[in-house]
């Protein structure tokens, strides 16, 4: 097996890369800069002798399909994305970028020569704001996908795509939806005020978190793995999973801090909107098709963010920029 992990500079870029690392995968890395930073930083350098770094962009067709088939790829997991906030500014750029980089990557497994399965970073994006459901339970895949951003939309698109390329040319694929992932490497993205929060802390600096309300928190290595096993699983069809983690108001979540981290309630505060996402998802149906998917307890996963953080900021390696 020869993996490509598109976007692997990224946070869940990193994480995949070093989980793959481990298992003694071949990794072919590809993104817009030849960029281990994030990479360095939860992992030593000393079991990178898999590791192949290779620059362009998810949004050039040629490109994409002559890396896919010269270097043998068995397996995508696509994360290369520009965030939502990007997307409501730039819809123009950030449709190229999420919606053609990510039709490339199926045009790059059909023309092959090889089966090559996908694996692609979808999101909760996909569904309305709470209110938009007058349901009381949690959101299956079942229940209608109701975006209100653009960035939800180009990720409903790809599912969409997703399934045209099975019924069309039998290529085999699996979205994940995220929420908020946390861990050490976020640092991009509204949502990563979670993880800047904790960097803050360590750092004994003020911060603010620029949304309220609540926040369906997942821990980055948790989410990493989980596109690791849906790559591995072997299922046939397009499917799309919700990937649920730890529901939290923003309130309590800086009370957890203030828990692990004695004096985070001083320096953390909570202002700003809810983002416009439901975040009750139900996905039992991810659970019922892949064995082992990970749910890290959050207090155990801030805590490992915590020490992470900690260790990085002792050695000097802890860039104390908050965004």
């Amino acid at each position: 097996m020869r993996f490509l992990v598109t976007g692997a500079g990224g946070c869940i870029g990193a994480w995949t890369v070093k989980l793959l690392l481990e298992r003694g995968f071949e990794v072919v890395c590809f993104d817009l800069a030849a960029d281990t930073a994030r990479l360095s930083l939860i992992s030593d350098s000393s079991s990178w002798s898999g590791l192949k770094l290779e620059q362009g962009s998810i949004e050039d067709t040629v490109r994409v399909k002559d890396l896919v088939r010269q270097e043998g790829i068995s397996h995508i997991i696509h994360l290369a994305a520009v965030l939502m906030p990007f997307c409501q500014a730039n819809p123009v750029t950030g449709g190229m970028v999420n919606v053609i980089g990510t039709l490339n990557i199926f045009e790059a497994a059909r023309d092959a020569g090889r089966p090559v399965r996908v694996v692609y970073a979808s999101s909760s994006a996909v569904w309305g704001p709470e209110d938009a459901y007058s349901l009381d339970r949690p959101l299956t895949e079942k229940d209608p996908t109701l975006p209100r951003t653009h960035y939800g939309v180009f990720k409903q698109t790809n599912e969409n795509n997703a399934r045209v390329f099975f019924h069309t040319d039998g290529i085999s694929s699996i979205g994940i939806r995220p929420w908020t992932v946390y861990g050490v490497g976020r640092d991009g993205g509204l949502t990563a005020d979670a993880t800047l929060a904790i960097k803050a802390a360590v750092l004994g600096r003020p911060y603010q978190i620029r949304l309220s309300g609540f926040m369906d928190l997942q821990y980055a290595e948790d989410v990493a793995e989980t596109f690791i096993r849906s790559a591995l699983a072997g299922l046939e069809g397009a499917f799309a999973f919700n990937l649920a983690g730890t529901i939290i108001r923003m309130t309590d979540y800086i009370g957890l801090l203030d828990r692990l981290r004695p004096g985070a309630a001083a320096l953390i505060s909570a202002q700003g909107p809810q983002v416009p996402v439901s975040y009750r998802m139900d996905d039992s149906a991810l659970h019922s098709k892949i064995a082992g998917i990970p749910k890290t307890p959050l207090e155990e996963g801030v805590r490992k963010t915590l020490e992470l953080f900690e260790h990085l900021n002792r050695q000097g390696r802890l860039n104390p920029d908050l965004g």
